[in-house]
């Protein structure tokens, strides 16, 4: 992956009961994660259908800033409650925009 801009599609489910405190702890990254240099937009989306599945939207001006991210301590002290709190490990996938937005 070249260092152009990089989308993230981040997705994880809540165990049973802990909807609620999920939301809370990914709510948490959200101003810190936003006020990084590289990020463009940090945006969480939880399902329409199912309170336990959540999206984080994410887009980064490179590579090398989202992997400056992933080592932030905000988002070390989420990946070490991750497994107490997630029914399954985080889907993460990355993805380079083939079609620029229209001015």
């Amino acid at each position: 992956m070249s260092e152009t801009q990089v989308t993230v599609i981040a997705r994880c489910k809540a165990k049973k009961g802990l909807e609620e405190r999920v939301r809370d702890e990914i709510l948490v990254l959200v101003e810190p994660t936003r006020a990084e240099p590289g990020c463009i937009n940090y945006d969480l989306h939880v399902s329409a259908d199912d309170p336990a599945q959540f999206v984080l939207y994410e887009n980064w001006t490179s590579k090398g800033e989202l992997d400056k991210h992933l080592a932030m301590p905000y988002l070390e002290r989420f990946k070490e409650l991750a497994e107490q709190l997630l029914a399954a490990p985080i889907d993460i996938a990355l993805y380079e925009m083939l079609s620029a937005p229209e001015h």
